[in-house]
């Protein structure tokens, strides 16, 4: 019983709002846009920062996304562009944009 208690508690520490480590899924703003990762299991993720040419959020090694003004790139795949308060979600390597607070109105393919 202890031992599935302090299971519990070691998963709940690594879960919160911004990063839920039991779902493997993390979220954080990127400029303008809710950006949203699954399968992306980490303790602790660095937050986006701001490069030369728009925003850049690596909370993974196999998620790293980059907004260019309104172009949208993922592991260097564009993925087109985004409204100026679109939803980003990359849901195990597919891309979807959408309107705000997370409703996605469209799933796209790489171009």
């Amino acid at each position: 019983m202890r031992l599935l208690l302090l299971v519990a508690m070691i998963i709940a520490s690594g879960c919160s709002r911004s990063n839920n480590l039991a779902l493997g899924r993390v979220e954080a703003t990127v400029g303008s846009h809710l950006v949203v990762v699954t399968d992306c299991y980490r303790t602790s993720v660095d937050p986006p920062r701001a490069v030369q040419d728009g925003y850049r959020f690596t909370p993974c090694k196999d998620a790293d996304v980059f907004i260019r003004g309104p172009e949208v790139i993922v592991n260097g795949v564009s993925y087109g562009r985004a409204g100026a308060n679109d939803a980003i979600l990359v849901d195990h390597g597919v891309v979807s944009i959408g309107a705000p607070a997370g409703r996605v109105t469209e799933r796209r393919s790489a171009k």
